[in-house]
């Protein structure tokens, strides 16, 4: 009955804004939660109090699930005390790892804690990632925009785990190597306050100023969707999958997670043993999870299987969520609307559409009935234009209700020994616990077996479920009252032995500077991001000649800084990319303009790569 210790771990990693969220998470089938503690977090406005970190951690463990704190900002040398007290008490907490981006964190006196480098480190070359190795880390979190055939050169290059996202929200810059928000507006998505400059409509514009595209969201990538390739990123090497999303709410959790899950759930049933979830216990949904019922700008595979996707990337009409087409318009005049429609609508149900302009345009639907719909405010559609649903009230009813319960497999034994009986339960991961009744039972007048088993795979509202009954006491009568509670303390005592028996992930061991894995360069960029002295002190004891701080520490911003690196390409989505005759339909000099935003193109062909840079 237990699990195979051979068998390869797979992490499901879910975000939480809160607590709350970090349980439904897990009931639907997380194997891992990360989670925003009280400050330095990337999600300034998803920081939680200790109390319900402890309270996350608290019910993770009881399934052998794993929370990891995400203190993934760069840290000022004024904060560097205030982090390590604040580390300290996550430890108490019962914080399993940390997700750090500073390296100065490094250098810190810490509690044997895991770190995690976080996707903010930028790791996108096997040297990178054996440099961090060599820190002491124990996971690498990839870049979202890496080929699995990248990632396949980073895992088989370290002996840690990898880890990558498979859905959510895209940066359209690495992560970690976008300044915009700092330049243009003060607040650093390196601080947790991006601004979200990506994802402002701009105009592009030529040498002379001339207008070549209008008012759109040229930055704003779709959102990521690997659903159907997690089976290929787990060929690369990767066994940790990232939901992205500390800002959703629960309805997209639990919707997504339960996708995700039965999604790896299915890869393992097929591996004929050599993967299993990393986690305990089995969640059952109420409903069937659909991610296209959740917000999303459109999906994209990203760069998966190589430089030139299919497909589009980006969401250039709208960041907003359009939601699912439903129907075209046939006619539309004040409070009423006649439509040919492939969806049933419900009153009640958030409609939206592109109005003449291209501007997305939203509105509720007070009733729907049949191919007549009643928005809730007067309006006038052109016929033959598309609708979309965004809220379907029926799907969030379903939402709002409790959709999941998750339990630990277990099987119960009662036989006799001398002097009374004895009841042993053991759970899916081998745990066991036997507990004995002392007393004289006299022999049975009737086959006790199906009123006794029913009673002993009565868990009510514990975590385990009773798989299997074996009675080895037919020929005795046993009271049903002391039979209830002796296996009420039988599965108490097993929860207890699961507590003391959970183990948090090790930390790793650094290596020493002489002896650790080189610098992949030893000229150090602002886009290190580093802003402290043990920061500075780290690089300069693995070699490094020459540190310019990060741009939060230093505030230079020069016209012709690089603010982001991308590896989309605004040629290629638009097909002007300079390696084909249509590049030519596009001069070689383009701005971005947005108000009184002004940026820089430059394309890097050689390596496809695109950088924006200040004007």
């Amino acid at each position: 009955m237990p699990r195979s210790d051979q068998a390869k771990q797979l992490e499901l990693l879910a975000p939480a804004r809160n607590a709350d969220i970090a349980i439904e998470a897990i009931r639907h089938g997380a194997d891992a939660v990360y989670i925003g503690p009280p400050s330095h977090g990337a999600r300034h406005v998803a920081s939680n109090s200790f109390d319900d970190l402890q309270r996350a951690t608290d019910f993770a463990h009881r399934f052998d699930t794993r929370i990891y704190a995400t203190v993934n900002t760069i840290v000022y040398d004024s904060e560097l005390a205030e982090v390590e007290r604040m580390i300290h008490q996550l430890y108490r907490c019962g914080i399993d790892a940390l997700i750090v981006q500073d390296l100065g964190i490094t250098r810190l006196d810490l509690p044997p804690m895991a770190l995690h480098a976080s996707t903010q480190c930028d790791i996108r070359t096997p040297a990178k990632a054996q440099f961090l190795q060599s820190l002491g880390f124990t996971r690498l979190v990839l870049p979202r925009e890496l080929t699995f055939d990248e990632i396949a050169d980073i895992a088989g290059a370290i002996t840690i785990p990898v880890e990558v996202f498979v859905h959510g929200a895209l940066c359209v810059s690495y992560s970690g190597d976008c300044r915009a928000s700092q330049a243009l507006k003060g607040r650093s998505a390196n601080r947790g306050e991006c601004a979200q400059i990506c994802r402002l409509p701009f105009d592009l514009t030529g040498p002379s100023g001339e207008k070549i595209i209008e008012r759109r969201h040229l930055l704003s990538l779709r959102d990521l969707n690997r659903l159907t390739s997690l089976d290929r990123l787990i060929e690369a090497g990767a066994t940790s999958f990232k939901i992205e999303g500390r800002l959703k709410d629960e309805a997209y959790v639990k919707n997504v997670v339960g996708a995700y899950s039965n999604a790896l759930n299915r890869i393992v049933d097929a591996s004929e043993g050599t993967l299993r979830r990393s986690s305990s216990g089995t969640s059952r949904l109420t409903f069937t999870p659909d991610p296209e019922k959740s917000f999303n700008r459109g999906f994209t595979g990203y760069f998966g299987y190589g430089n030139n996707p299919q497909g589009q990337m980006a969401s250039t009409l709208t960041p907003k969520w359009i939601g699912q087409p439903v129907g075209k318009v046939v006619r539309s005049q004040g409070n009423r609307i006649e439509a040919n429609l492939t969806a049933e609508l419900h009153n009640g149900d958030g409609l939206g559409y592109f109005d003449t302009n291209g501007q997305y345009t939203g509105f509720r639907l007070n009733k729907a009935d049949g191919n007549r719909l009643f928005p809730a405010s007067p309006t006038s559609i052109k016929p033959g234009t598309t609708l979309y649903r965004n809220t379907d009230k029926q799907w969030d009813d379903i939402m709002t209700r409790p959709t999941a319960s998750r339990t630990i497999s277990a099987r119960i034994e009662l036989y006799s020994v001398t002097g009374g009986i004895a009841l042993r339960i053991e759970d899916e991961d081998g745990n066991y616990t036997a507990l004995r009744l002392e007393g004289e039972f006299p022999k049975a007048q009737r086959d006790p077996l199906p009123h006794r088993a029913e009673i002993l795979a009565k868990t009510g509202g514990t975590d385990f479920r009773i798989e299997r009954v074996t009675d080895r006491c037919a020929d005795i009568f046993v009271p049903a009252a002391a039979l209830t509670e002796l296996r009420r303390q039988a599965v108490d005592s097993l929860q207890r032995v699961r507590h003391v028996t959970y183990e948090r992930e090790r930390p790793g061991q650094p290596s020493d500077p002489a002896t650790a894995s080189p610098l992949p360069s030893t000229v150090i960029t602002p886009s290190d991001n580093v802003a402290n002295h043990l920061a500075h002190e780290l690089y300069r004891q693995h070699g490094a000649t020459a540190i310019d701080p990060a741009m939060e520490a230093s505030g230079n911003v020069k016209p012709g800084t690089r603010l982001m690196t991308t590896r989309y390409c605004l040629r290629r989505e638009m097909d002007r990319c300079l390696k084909t005759a249509t590049g030519r339909l596009w001069p070689q000099q383009l701005t971005l303009q947005s108000g009184n935003i002004r940026l820089g193109l430059e394309f890097d062909c050689r390596n496809c790569r695109m950088h924006v840079v200040s004007l």
